[in-house]
């Protein structure tokens, strides 16, 4: 096996050869490592930590600041794995904004890629970002983030108005040049549909097996959610030994196209 570092392009390359990927959230330098030792090819420090570091009800009270924090952990254990960091709550409210967040977690906090959620309306932030040379993975379907005004957690593109413009916008952020996309909460069938369309990797979460890779929050995999874990997650620590176990579980289970399940997954 290479030890060569994880770049977008070894990404691009697996999908290429239908090689399934391996992520997980990560927020901190001990489960990075236990991560790497695992064989997760893509770690993303998620705003998710909000809920299941801090305990708020939503993703919204996680600033800049503590992403920075957070990813500099992450990247001191995280081996040869790709570095993904979410943008988080209105810093890409402007262009200019989300270039000066992105060189924060950038400079300071190891990321490779940046992470922002929404669709047509951040087609020139995504632009804007890859002039300047920063790597964008590209969010879809149910956006934490507007969880307010949305009215919750609720799975999107069920409706075809809803799910073309999905896949309209999931054209479009490839074109303005994100280099991953990830679609959550969205019908296993679109799923599939956008990850055959893109030549870029698609990483779904509640998406179906159709997707290039999968990604959980790390904490759901483990069971360690404290209240009812989502449904399209799975409790890998069931049954095993260890942590380290758990995660080596998942990996194979991503690899081998047995997880999703169809009980884990929305048509």
């Amino acid at each position: 096996m290479s030890l060569a570092p994880i770049s977008v392009a070894t990404l691009a390359a697996m999908k290429a050869k239908g090689e399934r990927i391996a992520c997980l959230t990560c927020y901190d330098a001990s489960f990075a490592r236990l991560l790497a030792g695992a064989g997760v090819e893509l770690m993303l420090v998620g705003d998710s930590l909000g809920m299941v570091l801090q305990g708020h009800r939503t993703t919204v009270p996680v600033t800049l600041e503590q992403m920075v924090y957070h990813a500099a952990c992450v990247s001191r254990g995280r081996g040869r794995a790709l570095l993904v960091v979410d943008l988080p709550f209105l810093a890409c409210a402007t262009p200019e904004r989300a270039i000066d967040a992105a060189g924060r977690l950038m400079q300071e906090g190891g990321a490779e890629v940046v992470k922002l959620e929404g669709g047509a309306p951040m087609l020139d932030t995504v632009r804007r970002l890859t002039e300047q040379g920063v790597p964008v993975c590209a969010h879809l379907g149910l956006l934490p983030q507007s969880v307010h005004r949305i009215g919750g957690y609720r799975f999107q593109g069920r409706d075809h108005a809803s799910a073309e413009a999905i896949r309209h916008d999931a054209v479009a952020m490839q074109e303005a040049g994100a280099s991953l996309l990830v679609l959550e909460c969205v019908p296993a069938a679109l799923a599939s549909e956008i990850a055959s369309m893109l030549s870029i990797p698609v990483i779904g979460i509640g998406a179906g097996a159709g997707c290039d890779g999968q990604v959980l929050v790390l904490y759901d995999m483990l069971g360690l959610n404290p209240g009812r874990p989502p449904s399209f997650s799975r409790d890998f620590m069931a049954g095993q030994g260890s942590i380290g176990d758990a995660v080596a579980a998942y990996v194979r289970a991503v690899k081998a196209r047995e997880f999703p399940g169809p009980d884990e997954t929305s048509y």
